[in-house]
């Protein structure tokens, strides 16, 4: 499956609360986005929390884009990618 970096902003900050309803607002993005075979892996979040880095697998940068529309979410880029291990290099020689 291929993997994308998923960057977006949030103008006002992202304001997920670490409460039950946070953790609603999360699963419902997740449920969402099975439906169209889109795994949000993990997002890193920069301090001022106006923007996010989001690593996601998908079929496709469309369905990305689809899925982060129905759950009402920015998509200022999307690029593939691909995972570096340096520690690969260590055990490779």
């Amino acid at each position: 499956m291929p993997r994308y970096l998923v960057e977006r902003t949030f103008g006002e900050g992202l304001g997920i609360p670490t409460s039950e309803d946070g953790a609603r607002a999360c699963l419902s993005v997740v449920e969402n986005n099975t439906q169209a075979g889109v795994t949000w892996l993990h997002s890193y979040v920069t301090e001022d929390r106006r923007k996010t880095f989001c690593v996601y697998d998908g079929p496709s940068p469309e369905a990305i884009r689809r899925t982060a529309a129905r759950n009402g979410l920015p998509v200022d880029s999307i690029t593939p990618i691909r995972v570096l291990d340096p520690y690969f290099y260590f055990y490779a020689a």
